[in-house]
């Protein structure tokens, strides 16, 4: 494919537009308080701002390549187990939004670790809790950058290093500059543009597709099994279930989304974000799912006849956009790549500067905090673009892995420790910590339980171990127990 200028220009535009917002974020950043507005805004973000942020943190490149590719191999049995991620939003700041901003509060915690170590009095545990963290992101952000690389170069006919250096630096430096409040108005435009990225996308699909009726039609005939539910036995349950746990009820005590919850101005802006979140989650997810069911309107055979699952949707947007129209639409999921690092990066970042850093030397002063904070989340940028300069394979695993990797360790920490008197610190230092080895232990060794995914073992264990620790483990203090659970 040769090199197509017209598809990068909106491309280029929009990264000097993300740029230009981190720099007027900085300008306008107040001196006082600075952890408070790096890290998480100065807690004043907007239900619609909250709403977008926390949208297009959860949604990755993978939601906009690997799904969509998924979908126009497997049909609609794909799209019914895609859509519980429909909840995630209005779960996560549901159950987790008011009370971790109520604790926020108290004790003017900044981060998820800050929370953690509260409520557990656990040093060591804050320890390992910013270490997986800082571990997860890394490999989450790297399945990012590369995935979002290549489909910059199948669509635009640049190279993969070209795109990598346009969009990778360029995010690592907005977020490097901007903090929190940066992350948050950039995530709120991403999450804009990717929405009129699909709808351009499937609109110009069914023109190429003869329309609606005909690509259904065709469908029929041809591939039946895609109207099943299980596909024919391409989508067995246990696709449906490991993947509902992974991608849905899980994900609702990721660090990158409960560190909403420390950020919005009041109740009323919670509410609004949790019923924008839910609609807007609900159009991208079904929206670009359904999307790669109708390319084979204008892509028929199979995926292996384009190179792959990964490759159906770049071919698509190259096939059936206008080519000054084609660097509209991959903004969209280069948006959606863009979004999460730079939401992941900025919480690994406050998870050494914050957590461990800020810690052991509490009287740093504001002027070294600044040049620490922002030196340390372009060095995590930094290290994760070099490791994508030569791309691993399997980015989709890549992702799901630190997705059930981040869920193992936080899932019951973050459930019990706010919900539950009864959970103590043997008993999450024993989750967190061995839940997360033997999770990662099967990964490696490729071990499953009646063929599901490896979160399975991982939740279970960590929750075992959890329970053996409240058991085996000295109560929590009556004093934190106050703080926590205050009698009413």
């Amino acid at each position: 494919m040769t090199e197509n200028f017209s598809a990068i220009l909106p491309l280029l535009i929009f990264m000097a537009f993300m740029v230009g917002i981190s720099i007027f974020v900085r300008k306008n950043q107040a001196e006082k308080n600075f952890l408070g507005n790096y890290f998480v805004g100065n807690r004043e973000l907007g239900g619609f701002v909250l709403a977008m942020t926390t949208v297009a943190t959860y949604s990755s490149v993978s939601s906009f390549v690997g799904g969509p590719g998924m979908a126009y191999q497997i049909g609609f049995g794909w799209i019914y187990m895609a859509v519980v991620q429909v909840t995630a939003i209005f779960l996560v700041l549901g159950i987790f939004g008011k009370r971790v901003a109520i604790l926020a509060r108290k004790f003017n915690a900044v981060t998820v670790v800050d929370i953690i170590r509260a409520r557990f009095n656990s040093n060591f545990l804050a320890a390992i809790s910013a270490f997986v963290i800082v571990l997860f992101f890394c490999g989450t952000m790297t399945a990012q950058f590369v995935g979002g690389a290549k489909l910059f170069s199948a669509v635009t006919g640049y190279t993969y290093e070209t795109g990598l250096i346009l969009f990778g630096l360029v995010v690592v430096i907005y977020t490097s500059i901007g903090g929190f409040r940066a992350v948050a108005l950039t995530d709120t435009f991403c999450a804009l543009v990717m929405m009129v990225g699909i709808i351009l996308l499937l609109n110009f699909v069914l023109q190429a597709g003869g329309g609606y009726s005909a690509i259904m039609e065709s469908l029929e005939i041809n591939h039946p099994e895609m109207f099943e539910p299980f596909s024919f036995g391409k989508m067995p349950w246990g696709i449906y279930f490991t993947q509902w746990l992974l991608v849905g009820i899980c994900t609702i005590a990721l660090p990158q989304s409960v560190v909403r919850g420390i950020s919005y101005k009041n109740t009323q802006g919670l509410h609004s974000a949790m019923l924008i979140g839910t609609v807007v989650v609900g159009f991208m997810n079904i929206g670009i799912n359904f999307t790669g069911i109708l390319a084979h309107g204008i892509l028929p055979g199979n995926p292996a006849d384009y190179g792959g699952v990964d490759n159906i949707i770049p071919t698509t947007i190259a096939t059936v956009m206008p080519k000054n129209l084609v660097g509209l639409a991959i903004i969209g999921p280069l948006a959606a790549s863009i979004s999460t690092i730079s939401g992941l990066l900025i919480v690994a970042s406050s998870a050494i500067v914050k957590d461990i850093y800020l810690h052991y030397k509490k009287n740093a002063d504001n002027k070294n905090l600044k040049i620490l904070s922002v030196a340390t989340t372009a060095i995590i940028g930094g290290i994760v673009f070099v490791i994508a300069l030569t791309p691993p394979s399997l980015i989709w695993l890549i992702n799901m892995f630190a997705f059930g990797g981040l869920e193992t360790a936080f899932f019951w920490i973050l459930i019990f420790g706010l919900f539950w008197k009864k959970a103590n610190k043997l008993g999450a230092e024993l989750s967190m910590i061995g839940g997360t080895i033997i999770y990662c232990v099967t990964q490696a060794t490729g071990f499953k339980f009646f063929d599901l995914h490896q979160i399975t073992i991982g939740i279970s264990a960590s929750l075992i171990l959890f329970l053996i620790g409240c058991k085996l483990g000295e109560p929590t203090d009556k004093k934190t127990l106050q703080i926590f659970f205050p009698e009413r």
